[in-house]
């Protein structure tokens, strides 16, 4: 091994003139680098797969050009609309039958048609039954001629209403918060004031309160479940116990679909369950037996059933560290079961507990396949209704409004478990 020689500044080097603290400086740097490329495919991955999406679902959220895009003389000409009590100017209609006559030419890039199919599917979702005005519209325009305001009522009555007019206005950025709006069963209306939206349309409140109230009751009851059997599984020798945990595990081996629709078996109306009752007498046939299955309850059971091992096993990892030799002390000191319980051991499992409790809240919070299997109208959430407005309704920028709020809701929620039991104090087994 060479020797270090010490220079002048105090520096150390070795016989080759190298000096230690260069040498030690790049080793950390090389070690550094290593360590990046090591982690950079699963930087990678979660990029792409994770960050990107949440990022342009929530750009989607309020990214809505299809009314600028379609119609950009129309929502120039109406900057100058001011009194929102009468109709746009002249001019304004002439502007609109300018941008239609140009779509119906095909456009800029030859895609004017489905240009105005996408405007009038667009402005239909903020003001009902436009869809027909705009495309009927679009059919007559090559023949309105000046002056274009009579033409245009004459040819459909609802460009006399200021509504249309106000829709096209509010909607003519290329970025705004209406499906935020929507989310919550609001809406502008022609003076750009935020109102409820009509009685008939207001399903996303009932929606959000239905979801947050079946998320908690399923929690509660996990928990309440869960408890006891977590107990016993800490409580019970090793042998024992491990025979216990495998099955708690058990229906992670079975799919989800598998064991969601095996309910609607156990609670149909010829199902298992019903029938047995049947047989002792406690139900009757037919009509007068209980609805179990497609509705509120038959949700909430079968999430229990999909959710309750997620709350057993960070219980149970808490309950195994803690000792016995606690509750001995506290009955030696005079405590009664009880106290000893709620003053010495409860607060041992809160760790476990609040772990238990966010991980199944915000799981139910998003479910998705059970609630549209065995939940029927009654038993929906609003992750049903996002996947309705991604695959059917193809109004993704209301899906991508729900799910936004969804995951705020989700923050929420993480950030008050954080200042309650703290972040560090999760265990999860």
């Amino acid at each position: 091994m060479s020797d270090a020689v010490a220079g002048k500044d105090g520096d150390f080097s070795i016989a080759d003139g190298q000096n230690l603290k260069q040498r030690l400086r790049k080793a950390t740097s090389r070690a550094r680098w290593q360590a990046v490329f090591m982690v950079a495919p699963l930087g990678v991955f979660v990029l792409l797969t994770f960050i990107l999406p949440i990022a342009q679902m929530l750009f989607r959220s309020v990214d809505d050009p299809v009314v600028s895009d379609a119609l950009p003389q129309t929502v120039v000409a109406l900057e100058s609309w001011t009194d929102r009590s009468e109709l746009p100017e002249e001019a304004v209609y002439a502007a609109l039958a300018a941008d239609l006559k140009f779509l119906r030419a095909g456009g800029a890039d030859g895609e004017g048609k489905s240009l105005i199919g996408r405007l009038a599917t667009r402005l239909n979702f903020d003001t009902s039954g436009v869809r027909s005005t705009i495309t009927k519209t679009a059919r007559k325009v090559k023949k309105i001629e000046a002056p274009f305001k009579e033409a245009f009522i004459k040819a459909d009555k609802k460009w006399g209403q200021p509504d249309i007019w106000a829709s096209i206005d509010r909607l003519g950025g290329a970025v705004n918060s209406t499906q935020f709006l929507a989310a919550l069963d609001l809406r502008q209306d022609v003076n750009g004031d935020i109102v409820s939206q009509p009685e008939v349309r207001q399903i996303y409140v009932t929606l959000w309160l239905r979801t947050l109230w079946i998320s908690l009751l399923v929690t509660v009851i996990c928990v309440a479940l869960a408890y006891p059997v977590s107990y016993l599984l800490a409580t019970l020798p090793l042998r024992i116990s491990n025979l216990l945990i495998i099955c708690v595990l058990l229906p992670f081996w079975t799919s989800l679909l598998v064991r969601t629709t095996s309910w609607i078996v156990v609670l149909g109306q010829n199902g298992v369950l019903l029938e047995a009752l049947h047989l002792i007498g406690l139900v009757g046939e037919g009509a007068d037996r209980p609805q179990l299955i497609y509705n509120m309850t038959g949700t909430i059971v079968a999430m229990t059933h999909i959710l309750l091992p997620f709350m057993v096993l960070p219980l149970y990892s808490v309950m195994k560290g803690i000792s016995p030799s606690y509750m001995r002390a506290a009955r030696s000191l005079g405590a009664n079961p009880t106290l000893a319980f709620v003053r010495v051991y409860l607060p041992q499992t809160v760790p476990g507990l609040g772990a238990g409790c966010i991980l199944v809240f915000i799981l139910a919070i998003g479910y998705y396949i059970t609630p549209a299997l065995v939940g029927g109208q009654d038993g929906q959430l609003i992750s049903n209704f996002i996947a309705y407005h991604m695959q059917r309704s193809l109004n993704w920028g209301l899906a991508a409004a729900l799910g936004t709020m969804l995951l705020a809701g989700v923050m929420a929620l993480y950030w008050l478990y954080d200042k309650i039991v703290g972040i560090n104090n999760m265990k999860l087994g």
